[in-house]
């Protein structure tokens, strides 16, 4: 929508949705903390992964915004005379040659939600606890488990690995985009 439809407040909505990402979290916590004891999501996978997308809404759309203005209105214009409908078009042709700027911008959502601390410690106790702050269980009065502490750091770092091997071929095109002219 910001990328194809022109209209007077396109920049003003862009940024504001960029503006959503600037607020600090901890400005967020209690307003956050409350709303989630009184709707009953706290120490839950639901409501962590509600709060992930709320401040990976606002980056995704930015990311995106980039990838979708350089895919040429040719190329769907094309597509409609061929018989596409708008949904069609975008199914088939915008979609595929998005498809590198949706794998960097996954990667990137993957790894802050992964590595959020904040978060899932102030609005998880046991239930939905994430593997950054059960890392901090090998934490004790009487000392560190600097063993345990590394094991646990190298198999929380695997699944951001084993994602981003599964779409480096995108992810290479998606860093590389724009690289050329024609």
């Amino acid at each position: 929508m910001l990328t194809r439809w022109r209209f007077r407040a396109r920049r003003r909505v862009a940024l504001w949705i960029l503006a959503t990402r600037m607020a600090p979290p901890i400005a967020l916590t209690i307003p956050f903390f409350l709303a989630y004891r009184w709707v009953g999501l706290q120490d839950s996978v639901v409501g962590l992964a509600l709060i992930y997308m709320t401040f990976n809404i606002s980056i995704v759309v930015w990311f995106m915004q980039t990838f979708f203005a350089a895919i040429p209105r040719s190329l769907e214009e094309a597509a409609w005379i061929d018989g596409c409908g708008v949904w069609q078009a975008f199914r088939r042709v915008t979609l595929p040659l998005a498809a590198p700027g949706l794998a960097a911008t996954a990667v990137f959502c993957f790894i802050f939600s992964w590595n959020d601390f904040f978060f899932a410690l102030i609005l998880t106790r046991t239930n939905a606890i994430t593997a950054p702050v059960a890392i901090t269980n090998f934490l004790q009065y009487e000392g560190w488990e600097w063993g345990k502490i590394a094991a646990a750091g190298t198999l929380v770092m695997l699944p951001v690995l084993a994602f981003t091997l599964l779409v480096r071929k995108y992810l290479v095109r998606g860093l590389t985009a724009g690289g050329l002219k024609d």
